[in-house]
């Protein structure tokens, strides 16, 4: 009844500040703001009533000081002002509802505070402490025996663990085995079973041999890449003589189809020079010959090829022309040039 009649004249004293402040759409008390603060009150006033009712509970003496608290509530109720005053704080609620929400929560919060350290003296929780009897000094351990979890840390440790085996002063002493190297194990366990399941079971991954082949695949690939590129690097300064049979064969269909027509099918010439005997008119080293058909001569009527074949295919070129000598064709033309 008496937690009724508290709630009851709480409200009553609230009653008075729900007229609407100017300028608000809402009433005093059913502004956002307010009807938080009133839960928190009200929260706090059943936590009071609850922690009283036990402190009643534990003795006579503080039953009789909690018959007081209703009277506490009842006269700071009636020492509020009903009055609304225009906006301050928070829009549309008074400062005065505003600041007396907030002591009524600061009040019970203190209520609070003094009935809790009243139910722990009550209860024996808060009693003098005996003063400790300082305990004999631990052996220092460090930390590579905490890691290894060590039991003979002293003298007596080592004489408990002591196994009995003695060998040139050696003892043998009973440790467990350390923490880090059990879970070492257990990891290497769980990692075979994976490593079974994922190489030899389920073949998601490949072996050591097969990771070798396919290195190998694409080691191949990259190298031809680059034998491709780099053939295309060749320039008058760095070509050397091609020889092999396979590629002087494929520069004679490129001799046949571009230079035939003026040097003849068998390089015997007809309007250009002859290229089978040993004069040239631009020089006849390998890369001299690499250099007159990349860039041409102009003035003689030949032209640059450097635009229609590729560094690769002039070097095989320049290759077929130097294997044309000696040979003898038929009707050659007259030597022009100097001698080589």
């Amino acid at each position: 009844m008496r937690s009724i009649l508290t709630c009851m004249i709480l409200l009553s004293s609230l009653t008075a500040f729900s007229q609407s402040a100017p300028g608000s759409g809402y009433g005093e008390l059913s502004h956002p703001v307010a009807l938080l603060l009133l839960a928190v009150a009200a929260g706090l006033l059943l936590a009071i009533i609850t922690l009283g009712y036990t402190v009643l509970s534990a003795t006579d003496i503080y039953r009789e000081r909690m018959k007081k608290i209703p009277l506490i509530l009842l006269l700071l109720a009636a020492s509020q002002t009903a009055s609304a005053k225009s906006a301050g704080i928070v829009a549309g609620l008074s400062d005065e509802v505003f600041y007396m929400l907030l002591s009524v929560i600061a009040l019970e919060l203190l209520v609070l505070l003094f009935l809790l350290q009243a139910l722990r003296v009550l209860t024996g929780i808060s009693r003098k402490r005996k003063p400790k009897v300082k305990a004999a000094a631990k052996p220092r351990i460090s930390w590579m025996e905490k890691l290894n979890r060590t039991r003979s840390v002293d003298a007596a440790a080592e004489a408990e663990a002591d196994m009995g085996h003695d060998y040139d002063g050696i003892r043998e002493l009973n440790n467990p085995t350390p923490p880090w190297w059990r879970w070492g194990f257990y990891f290497s366990m769980v990692f075979a079973v994976v490593y079974i399941w994922r190489y030899h079971v389920t073949h998601a991954a490949p072996l050591q041999l097969e990771e070798l082949d396919i290195a190998n695949r694409k080691a191949a690939v990259a190298k031809e890449e680059y034998l491709k590129n780099a053939a295309n690097n060749i320039d008058e300064h760095s070509v050397t003589l091609i020889t092999d049979a396979a590629e002087l064969e494929a520069a004679r269909k490129v001799f046949t189809a571009s230079c035939a027509a003026c040097h003849g099918p068998e390089g015997q010439g007809l309007v250009g020079p002859n290229l089978t005997d040993p004069y040239w008119l631009h020089g006849g080293k390998v890369n001299e010959i690499f250099s007159t058909i990349k860039y041409g001569v102009p003035d003689k009527g030949m032209k640059s090829w450097k635009d229609d074949l590729s560094p690769k295919q002039i070097a095989q070129l320049a290759g077929f022309i130097r294997s044309l000598q000696g040979t003898t064709p038929a009707n050659p033309k007259a030597a022009e040039g100097q001698k080589e």
